[in-house]
């Protein structure tokens, strides 16, 4: 091989051999944003999470989910909230119709105030939508598309937005939704049958490859974060993941890149799609999921469960993923008490990091103005604070020999560990002067310190650890102690 050869091919024996760089184990904290054309009408129903709506309301849930990015589908379907929403409000005017509002909302968009949101939340990487289901792109593509002609923006959002990210030091990743493109298939979809089996073929493999293919080469993303699925098959995946590795040797991928197959083709037939409905509508009524782990491609870096995590230390690398409500784009409809408190989303944090997990929280910004909600700016401020303490005990750690213990009164504990220090964390407040930690048991000699206050006295009781706290304790979501000379 000479020096100038690829060190990737389009194998998968080559692509496994790709290891998860350590900025991205490190990192444990990233920002989604999800902002497009359907942040204009930024509407979704309110009937409880994507799990509920497709144990409750199957035969139509597509059109029903609350994530409001999904709007240009649900109009199509006549009997759902939005299309009725959108009569109302809107006259029924096509979706194009929102592109001149989001770009004259553009003109009020600050890129670098962004940047420093997210950094002083404690974010080390941003992930950005640029291309999502209603196939509008955010970058001003050089890609032909051969149905809708300047079906993109002729200002370069994703490049101002990586500028002002790396900018404040943190990596950019961009996310582009591969498995589904409305402006390639219209056809509305009210299932998950007709969800899997909606993926274009035609023109649009090739089309997806060069977009994104023009994305890597264009600004070398840190993070590749497709969606839903691959529209082509095995080898085509393949290609593009060499072509990315070898453009970006230190990015990531996730695990959204299953490629079409016999069974995904055979789903574009509505008697596989009534079949496949019919076995799992019973399924989701029964036990209805919390979230959604997709199933696992024939090569990925991390997975990355939806609005659900994994219970257990996990081997390979993960990210948990959600919106601070029940959406990721911005749901005029939600109030203050339907989004995530501060506490939930350090908690769910923390149990993720402990469990080989980072934490991708959604940032979903108005259409009309480019703004982020004041709801969702005061839960990155309230995270942020935490961070600022507590985040030496979060990033560039790595899980310990266990995630979880309990405090005598019940509370949940969860584990981190750099070096010989070892780091637990405390889920809520206690109520005396000292918390006792079940079967944790440092060596004689070590000091813990209690983050944002300092050294604490403790002592051992039989195999639980008690630690003296400062009093009065100060109200946060989550109490940091690193014992360092831990031991074995």
């Amino acid at each position: 091989m000479t020096n100038n050869a690829p060190a990737f091919t389009p194998s998968l024996e080559s692509l496994g051999s790709h290891k998860v760089p350590d900025w991205y184990d490190d990192a444990k904290f990233g920002i989604f944003v999800h902002w497009g054309l359907f942040s204009v009408p930024a509407f979704a129903p309110s009937l409880g999470t994507i799990g509920e709506v497709f144990a409750n309301h199957y035969d139509i849930a597509v059109a029903q989910t609350p994530y409001a990015e999904w709007y240009e589908n649900a109009i199509k379907v006549p009997e759902s909230d939005s299309a009725k929403f959108h009569a109302r409000e809107y006259g029924g005017a096509p979706y194009d119709d929102f592109r001149a509002p989001f770009l004259a909302g553009l003109e009020q968009w600050d890129a670098r105030a962004w940047a420093r949101q997210f950094a002083a939340a404690g974010a080390k990487y941003v992930v950005l939508v640029t291309k999502h289901c209603d196939g509008y792109s955010l970058w001003p593509t050089k890609v032909a598309h051969p149905n809708k002609t300047g079906w993109h923006a002729e200002r370069d959002i994703v490049g101002e937005l990586a500028a002002a990210v790396r900018g404040e030091g943190m990596r950019f990743g961009i996310y582009y939704c591969g498995g589904m493109d409305w402006s390639f298939n219209p056809e509305p979809l009210r299932t998950l049958g007709e969800f899997l089996g909606s993926t274009p073929g035609g023109a649009y493999p090739a089309y997806a490859e060069a977009q994104v293919k023009e994305l890597v080469e264009r600004y070398r993303p840190d993070v590749l974060w497709n969606d839903v699925s691959w529209p082509g098959p095995v080898g085509a995946m393949s290609r593009v993941m060499a072509h990315y590795y070898n453009t970006v040797p230190e990015g990531v991928l996730n695990d959204r890149w299953a490629p079409s197959s016999w069974a995904t083709r055979l789903l574009r037939f509505k008697f596989a799609r009534r079949l496949f409905d019919s076995k799992v509508k019973p399924l989701l009524r029964d036990r209805a999921q919390k979230g959604i782990v997709p199933p696992k491609p024939p090569h990925f870096d991390f997975q990355t469960p939806e609005y659900t995590s994994f219970p257990d230390i996990q081997t390979g690398k993960w990210e948990t993923t959600r919106g601070m409500s029940h959406s990721f784009g911005y749901n005029r409809c939600d109030k203050d008490a339907d989004y995530l408190s501060v506490t939930r989303i350090v908690h769910d944090f923390i149990d993720a990091v402990s469990k080989n997990g980072n934490l991708l929280l959604n940032v979903g910004p108005r259409g009309e103005d480019a703004r982020i909600p004041p709801e969702q700016i005061a839960r990155l401020e309230g995270f942020g604070a935490w961070m600022k303490t507590n985040g030496e005990a979060v990033c560039g750690t790595r899980p310990w020999s266990r995630a979880e213990s309990t405090t005598g009164e019940g509370l949940p504990v969860r584990f981190t560990r750099r070096g010989d220090a070892l780091n637990l964390f405390v889920l809520g407040r206690p109520s005396g002067d000292e918390v006792s930690i079940r079967d944790i048991a440092p060596a004689r000699g070590a000091r813990i310190e209690l983050l944002g206050h300092g050294a604490v006295a403790w002592r051992q009781e039989q195999g639980d650890l008690s630690i003296a706290l400062p009093q009065p304790l100060a109200d946060t979501p989550a109490l940091a102690f690193t014992i360092t000379s831990f031991g074995a």
